[in-house]
């Protein structure tokens, strides 16, 4: 028994060893996160600097807001990059075509890039996604752009932060130390992206991904995190007070200088 999974609100807000921000529902949740990623743009804008993200296709709720308060304030994105956490990929360990559904280049040329102003969305070589033919790419280009102001994300329910599935063969060291690169995804994973994004046909989901490692996470200047599923309760509460572990990945970012978790009440609050 992990005696945390059980902590009620009270108890996880007391002492978490990430910092932990309870908002009213999930809206809220994804308004935040649009407004830091907006607010972040303005300021390095203003300086004359690049705006340099990582950015999840899961949490997905913040971009209606943020292309919104693009659109509505007129913020330019020219000096802006999106890099991808990840990809779905083929058996053969290529990307899935972007007109696939689960296809995360898609999404966010749906949902994203079409939705922007198009005098004010960022040039496409500023819109990245790792690559299997290419893994030294991104953390070449985080080099050169001289490192990333957000790393944008969710956490799985086994712990990952884009696809740095666990892996209790390494130590805490040794799974802080991957970049981006191919690998299978986890069973648990599998399961519960086939729930969520194809109603439960597990066997339609791709065995295979690209992400980028938890290495460029890591070194992100701040990381936030968002959640808001009902199994983002255990989620939450095993990132807060579990034990640094490759075993839940999230657990490793314990300690970052400069990161938070939102999540919402029902979140904070289990079930009686």
């Amino acid at each position: 028994m992990h005696e945390y999974y059980y902590y009620n609100r009270e108890q996880l807000l007391d002492s978490p060893k990430i910092p932990l921000i309870v908002m009213e529902d999930n809206p809220t949740v994804f308004k935040a996160l649009a407004q830091e990623m907006v607010d972040e743009i303005k300021r390095k804008n203003a300086l004359g600097e690049k705006t340099v993200f990582i950015c999840p296709v899961g949490p997905v709720g913040q971009y209606p807001y943020f292309v919104e308060m693009v659109n509505e304030e007129n913020i330019s994105l020219k000096d802006v990059w999106f890099i991808n956490m990840d990809e779905y990929l083929t058996d053969d360990k290529q990307w899935i075509p972007k007109e696939h559904r689960l296809s995360f280049r898609g999404f966010m040329d749906r949902t994203v890039y079409t939705k922007v102003k198009p005098e004010l969305v960022m040039p496409e070589e500023q819109r990245v996604f790792p690559d299997p033919n290419n893994v030294t790419y991104i953390p070449e280009l985080i080099e050169k752009l001289g490192g990333v102001d957000i790393c944008f994300g969710g956490i799985g329910i086994n712990g990952h932060v884009a696809f740095n599935e666990p892996d209790d063969s390494l130590t805490p060291e040794e799974f802080l130390a991957q970049k981006t690169r191919v690998l299978p995804i986890a069973k648990e994973t599998r399961a519960v992206n086939s729930i969520g994004d194809l109603n439960g046909a597990l066997d339609d989901m791709p065995h295979y991904c690209i992400t980028i490692g938890i290495n460029e996470i890591a070194n992100a200047r701040k990381i936030r995190l968002g959640c808001f599923r009902d199994w983002h309760r255990s989620v939450v509460r095993h990132a807060a007070y579990g034990e640094k572990s490759a075993h839940f990945p999230v657990s490793l970012l314990q300690g970052h200088a400069d990161i938070s978790i939102r999540f919402t009440e029902f979140v904070a609050n289990l079930p009686e």
